[in-house]
């Protein structure tokens, strides 16, 4: 007898970064991290379990992918099942409206939404803790992908102890937005899980990043709390460049950033000394995200589109919603 669920999980941009895992198979991380869950880009996924079929098949906007790319998938899959305490595989249908591997999080969305299907589809009845949890042993952003709004991931010491919730802001997102600058749509080089490791084992400068993210927390929450943006935008900035310092400290070194990166961060410099308040940030890839109010979106949009092409800045609402069951 074949089961089936159907959820919608938006992807997130962490303010406060998550770099570096204390347990790489349980995806724990060194450090808590805090995020923004984005209106524009969600992945849909439906998966369907079935004694009928001999293995775990994804397809991915329509297209089905190679065994070989499957294999991080199918071990989430193996989780599933154990908790599920089934041995039937799964066809997963999955829709991706988030650039694939472009520094948009797009694995965020697209495991919190797995696991959300999942869940319905074997009647796990999670809680929302717990699916946070489940979401995490795909990839660990995907953990703050089932919350909307502000979410902080707290690291804690093991599977049962980290997991994502919502910070309180008495919907103070629905005043901000945030603009992307896609300056490579393109698989990276250096992948996330490979770049954490990397600099997590070899950067001089990764224990200075750690003895400092707790207070940029801290202060991000107060900021949040105060409903103070430039407080907000002053930390979540310098946290990124601090990510990404650690970077250059690693043996061997390396960036993610690229010309047109600085090019993006120095319009946003001069927005600011406009008046026009926004502030930048940049996972690990080229892209740079800018958190603005909405009232300066507009201003922003144009001073970029002096240097970028259109279709290469694209806007998005910051959503409550959190990750949803699609009938």
């Amino acid at each position: 007898m074949a089961t089936s669920g159907k959820a919608r999980a938006h992807t997130n941009i962490a303010l406060i970064k998550y770099w570096g895992k204390a347990n790489e198979e349980e995806i724990i991380p060194m450090n808590n991290s805090l995020s923004v869950a984005l209106d524009r880009f969600y992945t849909e996924t439906k998966v369907t379990f079935s004694e009928t079929y001999d293995k775990d098949v994804l397809i991915l906007n329509g297209e089905e992918v190679s065994d070989k790319e499957s294999v991080k998938i199918r071990r989430f899959m193996d989780i599933v099942r154990e908790k599920g305490q089934t041995s039937d595989y799964a066809l997963i249908e999955s829709e991706n409206f988030v650039p694939t591997a472009a520094g948009l999080a797009s694995s965020a969305s697209a495991y919190a939404a797995l696991a959300a299907a999942c869940d319905e589809a074997l009647h796990l009845q999670l809680s929302p803790k717990d699916l946070s949890r489940l979401a995490r042993r795909g990839s660990g952003s995907a953990s703050r992908s089932i919350f909307g709004g502000f979410v902080e991931w707290e690291k804690g010491t093991d599977d049962q102890t980290s997991y994502s919730h919502p910070v309180e802001t008495d919907n103070w997102e629905d005043d901000l937005a945030m603009i992307f600058v896609v300056i490579n749509d393109q698989s990276k080089s250096v992948s996330s899980r490979a770049g954490m490791s990397l600099t997590r084992q070899t950067s001089r400068f990764y224990q200075y990043w750690l003895d400092h993210v707790d207070e940029d927390i801290a202060e991000v929450k107060r900021a949040i709390g105060e409903k103070d943006f430039k407080h907000l935008g002053e930390v979540i900035e310098a946290n990124g460049l601090r990510m990404h310092a650690t970077n250059l400290g690693a043996e061997p070194p390396f960036t993610y950033l690229v010309p047109e990166s600085y090019q993006a961060m120095q319009v946003v410099h001069e927005c600011r000394e406009q008046g026009h308040l926004c502030y930048f940030t940049m996972d690990a890839g080229p892209n740079v995200k800018i958190l603005v109010e909405k009232e300066n979106v507009d201003a922003v949009v144009d001073a970029l589109h002096q240097h970028f092409d259109k279709e290469k800045i694209i806007t998005s609402d910051i959503t409550r919603s959190g990750v949803e069951i699609i009938e």
